[in-house]
């Protein structure tokens, strides 16, 4: 086997660890020497420095391990920084509201309180896995319940639905007066 082989193998098996190997541990797996091996990765180590690659071959207390440039350190770590996630809309907060309070509820029950269409504030709670389908109303048209998720318990910092700040009866009227004003 060329020694470019060999370097190639190494490269592999390092980027496969992600940890960093023993020459020891290199050297079993290519079944050679370890004065032969430790050559070679003698001339990756500098290989990997005279490059402008993005990746370098450290020796860490005889151990090998690929890693980024300490010069790419900003980059990297904004890389893996979370990205902020996008609000909910004030719609979104009122249909969600709307269902914590009254769960489960139909789409129809929350669009009655609020007034107006929430085909788009439910499908976006849906899919910020705040709200989920709890079975189908025993009605015509069997429409779909919602109720919240743990992920909404976690978001809001509540361990239970019970956790819910009262609300006082004059501030906000219920879905069975809201129901009532509609008719």
């Amino acid at each position: 086997m060329e020694e470019k082989d060999i370097e190639a193998i190494i490269e592999g098996m390092l980027f496969a660890a992600g940890d960093p190997l023993t020459l020891d541990r290199i050297s079993e797996v290519l079944e050679l020497d370890k004065k032969t091996v430790k050559a070679i990765l003698g001339n990756m180590v500098i290989n990997y420095q005279s490059s402008k690659r993005g990746i370098m071959l450290r020796e860490i207390n005889g151990k090998y391990q690929l890693c980024t440039r300490f010069e790419h350190h900003d980059f990297i770590k904004k890389l893996f920084e979370p990205r902020q996630k996008q609000g909910l809309s004030t719609a979104a907060f009122e249909a969600l509201s709307i269902i914590a309070y009254n769960q489960p509820v139909t789409r129809s029950k929350v669009e009655q309180v609020r007034g107006v269409n929430s085909d788009s504030a439910i499908s976006k709670l849906l899919d910020k896995n705040l709200i989920k389908e709890a079975g189908r109303l025993d009605a015509p048209g069997k429409p779909v319940l919602y109720e919240t998720t743990e992920e909404f318990l976690r978001s809001f910092g509540f361990k239970s639905i019970t956790d819910l700040p009262r609300l006082e009866l004059n501030e906000v009227q219920s879905i069975d007066e809201a129901d009532e004003s509609n008719m």
